[in-house]
């Protein structure tokens, strides 16, 4: 449950021509059958490593086969090791300030950094949070050497803020850029492959509403970034009129996007509905437009004519079954009768002896 939440926050975090390395941090306070502590470290959207917090060691993929296999799990501890502590020192303070003594308590950290795509370090972030309300969002501008907090429940003294400042200037930063550079490189079959999308636009009448649902889907696509619009003669539809447009992980590793348009008789006669897709990670803009669609005006009247058909037959063939089955009873009930009055009973045999 917990990783869902993380990985749909990831996916909201990845931008167009921006690649990010982030960690996904929780730590539970109270009895539950999930680990105390845990951590998911992400590519951009693939998943390339974990912190093992039985054996107190992060785990990458491939980084065995690397010469910086060492010098990973020795960065990835410092790191992830100094979160454990912030998060035990929060516990603690709950208990002893806010008598946060029962029940089950969720920390959750969501830390990365960001390389832009002309390879200069971008923001270094963290956002934080308390049974799944927000706490605290630190924000460290290397560039212009700026930082920026948002925090709702403990300030920090000059003390605290000079540690933190050093901590994200001098060993979280250069470290997440270098780790993000060298991963983007081993992964690069991966998080820099581009696939078009495979695009369908779609009529479904439905029974309730007696309307029609028109829906474009685009699925099979790499990277997640695009925009899919739904028009009616050539102008985009308001989005309070559109259904879905969440963008979907596929199991091949691809992703989808479908929306939806319900529409009345009235809005289909006449009009035209098309959707297009931009893809924003190819160099060249792809634009597609698919399937131009003119309603048909007597697609309702159609519906509703092939309703009533569906259930003459269906009625004709129910008085039909039943009676050829009145008939075989009949039938049966005869030869019943037929055998009582001819057949021979042992007493009526017996006399004529």
């Amino acid at each position: 449950m917990l990783f869902c939440v993380y990985l749909l926050t990831c996916f909201s975090l990845v931008e167009a021509d921006v690649h990010s390395l982030m960690a996904f941090v929780t730590y539970i306070v109270g009895q539950t059958p999930f680990p105390k502590f845990s951590a998911v470290i992400m590519l951009d959207d693939v998943q390339i490593g974990y912190y093992d917090s039985v054996k107190w060691k992060p785990v990458y993929r491939n980084s065995d086969e690397t010469q910086y296999h060492e010098e990973d799990q020795k960065n990835a501890d410092t790191i992830f090791r100094d979160m454990y502590n912030i998060f035990k020192e929060r516990e603690v303070y709950l208990m002893e300030h806010q008598n946060h003594t029962d029940g089950i308590q969720v920390h959750q950290r969501i830390a990365g950094c960001k390389l832009l795509n002309n390879d200069k370090p971008g923001l270094l972030q963290r956002w934080d949070a308390l049974d799944g309300q927000n706490i605290e969002e630190f924000i460290f501008d290397i560039e212009n050497n700026k930082t920026q907090t948002k925090m709702t429940w403990r300030p920090w003294d000059q003390q605290k803020w000079l540690r933190v400042k050093y901590m994200y200037e001098n060993v979280y930063h250069p470290l997440c850029t270098k780790v993000l550079r060298r991963y983007l490189y081993m992964e690069k079959n991966n998080v820099l492959r581009k696939v078009s999308p495979r695009v369908r636009l779609m009529n479904k009448m439905l029974t309730d509403s007696q309307g029609l649902q028109i829906s474009c889907l685009a699925t099979g696509f790499y990277p997640r970034h695009i925009n899919l619009t739904l028009f009616r003669d050539g102008q985009p539809v308001d989005d309070d009129q559109i259904t879905g447009g969440e963008i979907l992980p596929n199991g091949d590793g691809t992703y989808q996007m479908r929306k939806n348009l319900l529409i009345s008789e009235e809005l289909c006669e006449g009009h035209k509905y098309n959707c297009t897709i931009k893809n924003l990670n190819f160099e060249e803009k792809l634009h597609i437009t698919f399937g131009v669609n003119e309603c048909d005006p007597g697609s309702f009247s159609k519906f509703a004519l092939i309703c009533v058909l569906v259930f003459m037959c269906v009625a004709v063939l129910i008085i039909t079954a039943l009676i050829i089955w009145m008939k075989r009873r009949a039938a049966g009930q005869g030869s019943l009768t037929s055998q009582s009055k001819y057949s021979p009973t042992p007493s009526s045999m017996c006399d004529k002896t």
